[in-house]
């Protein structure tokens, strides 16, 4: 049980009731025709039940009535006033009312001190002092009272309460201090009253909460509340409950119960008076009509913040009588709407919210039946198979578990097996009486749908349902919505939103089968007939009367019955006959009001007297169905729009159907099927042709003009495809599988100049078991999408030289696909291409990328042959250097940047580009002017932020699968942006993307801006760098590192840019010791060269660098540094690559005026002071910080660099272990 329990009062407060909510004391004298008897009619306006004990006899003693009335009162209210204590009376009351306080903790003691201090009562000075003298004077032989009385005192006035003195207050007014009092009392009573009257209240909490939330009662906002649901669901108690839990917090506030049995009964003058009364505290308003009360409504409550109820509203003109436009309420005022009907609504002010009460679940269903079945005990083991049974019968209908389980309490378990299968067959009165008020208000359509749906349709296609009652003439496509709105029925959907079905509630269905079964006691006189058992009774016995208007005889297993051919003569307004595992073989005549016939396995010839002009839906599926007699020429069958006619094998050929209203065709899995007349091709309102598995079908119509759904699978003797009537464009799914179609026409394009999508994959659930399947389709998608399950079906080169897909902007491609058509590439609006999970992927064919490419994914093609994303990367060059030369003119080398510039504004961020390819070889192009081997890179920047790009290369490891690299950029110590790659499903990937970050620009940047550019790896906790291969930046910069002696040596295995950067620290420094001319400093067998900087430092000479060739006494490592040093020519010192790099450096660079040593990007310096020498080794460069007398470390596998200080060593030569930490 879920009981609401109340804040700061313990939980008896659910159980206890009082008779009055406040009891005043009070020195009548003093205050009864001034305070006092203003906040009674304050406390009473509230609402709040008070006890003035005004016309009581006054005497010594209190009677035994008062103390009776002090002890069912919840507040204890004291008006200590200068004469209280003179009044002997009014001390025994104190006495009983501080008594009643502390033994009951449930009472509340409040005192309030008017015109007198707290302490003079406390410790009775003033007048409290000298009224006890005179009271211990008078009672000097009988002193018992005294302590009571002073006891009594002193602890009253220790609990806090209000004090009011005229002219020493905060208050303005006596006034203002009766409504604080108030106030704070209508909390107190509230917190400390039941919350609501019922006995049980069961899953309250969570939908109180809801709705709560909702609301937002701390909000100024007027908020308008409609709850609707089924009946019986509970609105009303939930609304009853809220109510009470939040009506203290306001003005005024009215619960208008039954609002539309009382507008009949009472009529809505009488409503409109409660509602004045009860907000307004004044019981003889009147009102004269209804315009006069709705406008007296608005013009006394539209200063007040109100709480306001309007419980089960069936019409809007109820709400429009009451409160008008709902747009006058004052600031934080609250309106809740209960109805069973969602439409009432609508008419509500713009932003009213909406509320839907949902039934209870299974946990609370039980604890509610429980409740009433076993309100003593617990519940019975042996009744609990039965309990379950009526609770799922329920189905969490509150009504429907309160009235059975109350009917079964203290019955005998013989008594609860009947009366459940009584409730199976006939519906609780009760419950039927409540569920049947909706029913009752709806429209005579209305009404039959509803029957149809109960009695038929209930869990059926709404397609279906729809086509049968619309043929039925009863529009369902507005009446269904009333019905929706009215809870009496739900649609329910399925994951891709394809197969929606009718539904509603059990109990609902129940009550709708047994008002026609109440049509009459006989068979023949109800409207519908569902029962399988029903209707073979019906027919088999030739019975029937016009008053049938539907039969559905449905057997659970097949079976042979032989009805008379007039078995249907008397219906003569039958509207639909479904009729399923019932095989018949004479003729019967059916009626002429028919619109709906579906019975499959039909073997019986219909009868010519059948007039088929009103026929608006066929479906003989599985049938012996001859057609040229069903279908006679000449005559027009203007309201038939749908035929089934799946699994016919008398079909050899479908003729001329002479129904030019036809909507929907299905003519599949007819083996003998052979050709289909041209005719049917030409159906100007044809929506949807299915043609599957029709194996012999070898002729179509020469031309189609479907408008909706095209099916075609499975027809393997078919090879030449219609011609594409223009108006087919529209078409929204056309699938052709497993088919030998060779010969497509050119009015294809019909069809595909809209596609936006194009996706080859590999067959699935989806597609069914074909190894080759053509899709277009847009009725589950936002655009339209072709789609090739397996083998590709139609020549794309064919297609994209003849403009088939002017619109195409998206290719995905995740299938047993070998090789790529090169077609594809040439789109020339194509943006996206994702090629996932092509397992024999081995060749793209000469992709040529269009200039409007964004994004290309290539991912999981392990059979990829490398050359293909060479070309990749060679086409993106080619693309990038399109783009800079027509956007920018050749003014600047940072031709990534200049990506798909345009004149959009910057005021976000503004992804430019994105390439995913396997391998992670470092690419030459485009060229990236930060690099690290590391996982960060930083750069300076002035005050407009630049483009940039970005690319990482992941290392081979299988901790990389299933996780996303992160890229985030820093300006200045702050996060500003972050991008995540798509997860990685191969162990090697390069990830290149493009961005521009104008919306950096508005904040106010400095002219020099730190930033930094970091990878990290999701879900990875250790070093990044062991997942991270290579990171490159590409960005225009302003890292401009002073000038120095020492340029930079651009060795391509290492660039870290202007900036600093991580680099890689699990590589050891192999020893390496090669023989240098000891001119220049070199010992020979020593591991490295020392040399004198105490002048500008200098190189071998050509000569000399010649001298140390490899030979064949030279190892490798010597070998390595010697092919390093050959690229000491041209190198720039910013930092930075230039369009000079790009040609090939001469073998040795000029050393006429000296030697500067220049190692790629890192800001190395070396003043002309330095007396020390250096190791350099052999292939790639590190970096560290290098102090005075410290020796600077090149070993053979990295290069390690920062500013030297004067008096540092250089030396070249193996460092200590790790050096090369950062």
């Amino acid at each position: 049980m879920v009981v609401l329990t109340n804040e700061g009062a313990s939980s008896s407060s659910s159980t206890r009731r009082w008779k009055y909510d406040v009891f005043l004391s009070f020195r009548g004298e003093d205050t009864r025709t001034g305070f006092t008897t203003y906040l009674y009619k304050a406390l009473e306006q509230k609402g709040i039940n008070t006890f003035m004990d005004d016309k009581l006899p006054r005497g010594e003693e209190i009677s035994a009535e008062l103390l009776k009335t002090i002890e069912e009162s919840m507040i204890l209210v004291i008006v200590f006033s200068k004469n209280y204590a003179e009044s002997k009376w009014c001390l025994n009351e104190l006495v009983k009312i501080v008594e009643c306080s502390e033994n009951d903790q449930m009472v509340l003691l409040l005192p309030i001190f008017l015109n007198v201090e707290p302490r003079e009562v406390r410790h009775q000075w003033g007048n409290f002092g000298i009224a006890l003298a005179n009271h211990e004077k008078e009672f000097k032989n009988n002193m018992r009272k005294m302590p009571r009385w002073r006891e009594a005192l002193s602890r009253a006035a220790s609990v806090s309460g209000w004090h009011y003195e005229e002219g020493r207050t905060t208050y303005k007014s006596e006034y203002d201090f009766i409504q604080g009092i108030v106030k704070e009392i209508s909390s107190a009573t509230f917190n400390r009253r039941p919350l609501y009257d019922a006995e049980y209240l069961v899953g309250i909490d969570s939908r109180v909460k809801d709705i709560k939330s909702l609301l937002n009662i701390k909000s100024n906002e007027v908020c308008i509340l409609g709850i609707h649901g089924l009946s019986g669901v509970g609105k009303t108690t939930i609304a009853n409950v809220v109510y009470c839990i939040i009506a203290h917090q306001f003005e005024g506030s009215c619960f208008l119960e039954k609002v539309r049995e009382k507008s009949i009964n009472c009529g809505m003058i009488q409503l409109q008076e409660k509602l004045l009364s009860k907000i307004l505290q004044h019981n003889n308003l009147k009102v004269d009509s209804e315009f006069k009360g709705t406008n007296l409504i608005k013009e006394r409550i539209c200063c007040k913040k109100v709480l306001l109820v309007l419980d089960d509203v069936d019409d809007s003109e109820q709400i429009k009588k009451l409160l008008g436009k709902c747009d006058w309420f004052a600031s934080g005022s609250i309106v809740i709407i209960t109805t069973r009907d969602k439409h009432v609504l609508t008419t509500l002010p713009k932003g009213h919210l909406i509320y839907k009460v949902k039934e209870l679940g299974p946990c609370e269903a039980r604890d509610l039946f429980n409740m009433h079945a076993f309100p003593t005990n617990e519940p019975k083991e042996d009744y609990s198979k039965l309990a379950e049974l009526i609770i799922s019968y329920a189905k969490g209908l509150p009504l429907a578990l309160k009235v059975i389980g109350s009917d079964l309490c203290e019955k005998s378990i013989c008594e609860w097996r009947s009366a459940f299968e009584m409730y199976k067959n006939i519906q609780h009165k009760k419950i039927q009486e409540i569920l049947k008020i909706s029913f009752l208000g709806l429209s005579e359509n209305e009404k039959d749908i509803f029957l149809d749906i109960a009695c038929f349709f209930k869990g059926h296609n709404t397609d279906y349902v729809v086509k049968i009652l619309d043929a039925c003439d009863l529009y369902p496509n507005f009446c269904i919505g009333r019905l929706i709105d009215k809870c009496l029925i739900t649609v329910e959907h399925d994951t891709l939103g394809m197969h929606d079905k009718f539904w509603m509630h059990d109990l609902l269905q129940q009550m709708g089968r047994e008002i026609v079964q109440e049509e009459s006691k006989r068979l023949e006189n109800r409207s519908r007939i569902w029962c399988h058992e029903d209707a073979n009774k019906l027919l088999t016995r030739n019975k029937g009367s016009d008053e049938i208007r539907g039969i559905m005889w449905c057997e659970p297993k097949p079976i042979t019955v032989s009805l008379e051919a007039s078995a249907f003569e008397k219906m003569e307004n039958l509207k639909f006959l479904i009729v399923k595992n019932v095989q018949n073989s004479k003729e019967l005549y059916l009626s002429n009001e028919l619109r709906w016939v579906e019975w499959s396995g039909c073997n019986f010839p219909l009868s010519s007297k059948f007039g088929r002009q009103k026929l608006v839906g066929l479906e003989a599926s599985n049938s012996c169905i001859r057609l040229a007699g069903l279908f006679k020429q000449g005559c027009h069958y203007k309201y038939l729009k749908s035929i089934y006619l799946e699994g016919c094998q008398s079909i050899t050929k479908l003729p001329d159907l002479c129904a030019p209203n036809l909507e929907t065709l299905d003519i599949s899995y007819c083996d003998n099927l052979i050709e289909i007349h041209d005719s049917i091709g030409l159906l100007d309102k044809l929506k949807c042709l299915e043609l599957r598995s029709c194996k012999k079908l070898q002729i179509l119509p020469s031309t189609l003009k479907v408008k909706v759904c095209f099916g075609l699978w499975n027809c393997i003797r078919l090879e030449k495809f219609s011609n594409v009537h223009p108006e087919m464009k529209c078409l929204r799914r056309f699938i052709v599988g497993d088919s030998n179609i060779r010969e497509w026409p050119s009015s294809l394009r019909y069809l595909t100049k809209g596609i936006i999508k194009l996706e080859i994959l590999r067959p699935d659930e989806f597609s069914g078991p074909s190894s080759n399947h053509l899709e277009i389709l847009l009725d589950r998608f936002p655009d339209l999408i072709l789609r090739f399950y397996g083998e590709i079906l139609i020549d794309l080169n064919f297609c994209v030289n003849n403009d088939f897909f002017p619109a195409l902007r998206y290719v995905t491609i995740e299938s047993n696909i070998v090789s790529i058509p090169e077609a594809i590439f040439r789109v020339p609006r194509l943006e996206e291409i994702y090629i996932r999970n092509c397992k024999e992927l081995r060749e793209i064919q000469n992709p040529r990328l269009p200039q409007s490419i964004r994004r290309v994914i290539i991912d999981e093609c392990p059979s990829l042959l490398p050359q293909s994303s060479s070309r990749l990367l060679n086409e993106l060059g080619k693309i990038l250097g399109i783009l800079q030369n027509r956007v920018c003119e050749g003014a600047r080398s940072d031709i990534l940047m200049d990506l798909f510039d345009d004149s959009e504004s910057e005021s976000e961020s503004d992804f430019k580009f994105e390439i995913v390819l396997p391998g992670t070889e470092i690419p030459k192009s485009p060229k990236f002017n930060h690099q690290s081997f590391g996982n960060s890179i930083s750069f300076q920047v002035g005050c407009k932020f630049p483009k940039l790009a970005v690319c990482v290369a992941s290392r081979s490891a299988e901790a990389c699968i299933g996780r996303r690299f992160g890229v985030f950029i820093y300006v200045n110590g702050s996060r500003k942006y972050d991008r995540y790659s798509n997860k990685i499903q191969s162990y090697e990937i390069l990830w290149l993307f493009s961005i521009s970050l104008g919306q950096l620009n508005k904040p106010n940047l400095s002219e020099q801006n730190q930033v930094e550019v970091e990878v990290e790896v999701e879900f990875d906790c250790g070093n990044h760098t062991d997942l991270i291969k290579w990171l490159g930046v590409n960005v225009e910069c302003i890292c401009c590192p002073q000038k120095s002696d020492i340029t930079y040596l651009p060795l391509p295995s290492d660039r870290n840019g202007c900036g600093s950067s991580s680099v890689l620290n699990d590589t050891e420094l192999p020893p390496f010791q090669p023989v240098f001319p000891t001119s220049y400093g070199f010992e020979p067998g020593l591991k490295g060269f020392l040399c004198d900087m105490n002048a500008s430092l200098s190189a071998p000479n050509n000569s000399e660098l010649l001298a140390l060739l490899p030979g064949p006494n030279v190892d490798h490592e010597v070998t390595n540094t010697i092919n390093d040093l050959r690229l000491l020519k041209g190198i720039h010192n910013d930092g930075c690559d230039s369009d000079e790099r790009e040609s090939e450096p001469p073998l040795f660079p000029d050393l006429t005026n000296g030697f500067d040593f220049g190692f790629a990007q890192p800001n190395l310096e070396l003043g002309s002071g330095v007396s020390s020498g250096f190791h350099l080794g052999s292939s790639s460069i590190a970096h560290a910080s290098v102090n005075d007398d410290s020796d600077f470390y090149m070993g053979s596998s990295s290069m390690a660099h920062d500013c030297l200080n004067d008096d540092s060593d250089f030396n070249m030569g193996p460092p200590p272990k790790k050096a090369r930490t950062s």
